[in-house]
């Protein structure tokens, strides 16, 4: 089967997609991964990694647009980006839109699988009548009564919370005049309903979000997309910093908003008072150590392995992605949750909730005292390990691919 994969955003947008485009082509099917450009070398890589001198295992294709460049510009602020809304994410996302539904029909794939910010994609399997999956990275799309969409408020609101789905999925409709244009190219109705996804992948966990008892069967949960990481380059500081005492990681992924410096020194200064080592992990620009800080036990890189770097710490403290999230738990660590935008609220009251991380302190509270208090607030290593246990079990490629196959 010849199976297209498209995806835009972080990280944690792509690296699910990269893990089941890896899965998919070592099952013998012929994949395309469509991916914005920042990540077109670093998919290829995996795609090559392991071919013994051959052609890549499945194909890579530059999707139009770098929301890095984007992040570096002018941060992950919701002002900021309202405020070049227009001059700049407006033309970028029409661009990715336009060459996703580009590249899909150079590729001709009898499936396309996608994430919700891909809104073209609905274009592209109706020109091609193709079915299609969607893939909700997280839960904000498939109404239910257990909780509200995620990115819309953390609050439930009881037999009200499908409501909260409907505001999630009116957020695509800002770029409603480029895909009527698009619609118009391909020769569909520029109005009116385009057939559906055949099936909706949630790449979740259950053991960390059981499937809300009123979802569709057409909804499946998968568990979480992951392949198995590459051996890191050999980093011996790193080796000997891990083994050396206590140590919290501390890494906010791709946000980049605000100072980074101020959002270090509270880390670094409350890790001190409860004895523990700090590896600073400055991602695309969320954290800077001060100059004056610098010292034996603070460690900085720029991006470490989760798999073999978060069972060797005590702890760690992140911004809540979905991605990062499963990573924190799946390697046992309590953790404190300092989120900053869309779902990551909504990751870090389920994680407190389950007792799985202490009371979150919003990025634009973060200060010395507040993340000393969720220091002292650590709930048991133990509660985490037991869930941790329960992930270990998922496949979730593996039941993402059986669902894909028998589409």
């Amino acid at each position: 089967m010849r199976i297209l994969l498209l995806t835009a955003g972080s990280r944690g947008d792509v690296d699910p997609f990269l893990a089941l485009a890896d899965r998919a082509s070592a099952a013998g099917h012929e994949v395309v991964l469509g991916v914005t450009r920042e990540f077109v070398d670093a998919a290829r890589a995996v795609a090559a990694d392991k071919a013994d001198g051959g052609p890549p295992r499945f194909e890579v294709a530059a999707l139009d647009g770098d929301f890095a460049a984007l992040v570096e510009a002018q941060g992950v602020s919701p002002w900021a980006a309202a405020r070049a809304f227009r001059s700049t994410v407006a033309p970028m996302m029409a661009a990715m839109l336009r060459s996703a539904v580009r590249v899909a029909l150079d590729s001709r794939p009898d499936v396309i699988v996608h994430h919700p910010k891909v809104l073209s994609a609905e274009v592209a399997a109706a020109r091609l009548d193709r079915p299609r999956v969607l893939v909700e990275i997280v839960p904000t799309l498939t109404p239910t009564r257990e909780f509200p969409a995620a990115g819309i408020t953390t609050t439930g609101l009881g037999p009200l919370n499908p409501l909260t789905y409907r505001l999630a999925a009116a957020a695509g409709s800002v770029f409603g005049g480029v895909l009527r244009d698009l619609r118009t190219e391909a020769g569909l109705p520029s109005r009116g309903p385009l057939p559906g996804p055949a099936r909706t992948l949630v790449p979740v966990s259950p053991a960390l979000l059981p499937r809300p008892a009123d979802w569709p069967a057409g909804t499946v949960v998968t568990g979480q997309w992951t392949r198995p990481e590459r051996p890191a380059a050999a980093d011996p500081e790193l080796a000997d910093f891990l083994h050396a005492g206590r140590v919290l990681c501390a890494g906010f992924g791709s946000m980049a908003d605000g100072d980074p410096q101020r959002r270090a020194r509270a880390v670094v200064d409350a890790a001190r008072e409860h004895d523990l080592r700090v590896l600073l992990v400055t991602g695309w620009g969320g954290l800077q150590l001060p100059g004056d800080l610098a010292g034996e036990d603070v460690l900085v890189r720029s991006a470490v392995a989760h798999g073999p770097v978060l069972p060797l710490c005590a702890a760690a403290v992140h911004h809540g992605g979905a991605g990062t999230t499963h990573a924190v738990v799946r390697a046992g660590l309590p953790s404190v949750v300092v989120p900053f935008l869309a779902d990551q609220p909504f990751w870090a009251r389920l994680l407190h909730r389950r007792g799985l991380a202490a009371p979150p302190v919003p990025a634009r509270r973060l200060d010395r005292p507040r993340f000393g208090a969720a220091l002292g607030a650590l709930p048991e290593a133990a509660t985490v390990r037991a869930v941790a246990g329960r992930m270990a079990d998922d496949d979730g490629c593996g039941t993402a691919l059986d669902v894909v196959e028998r589409i």
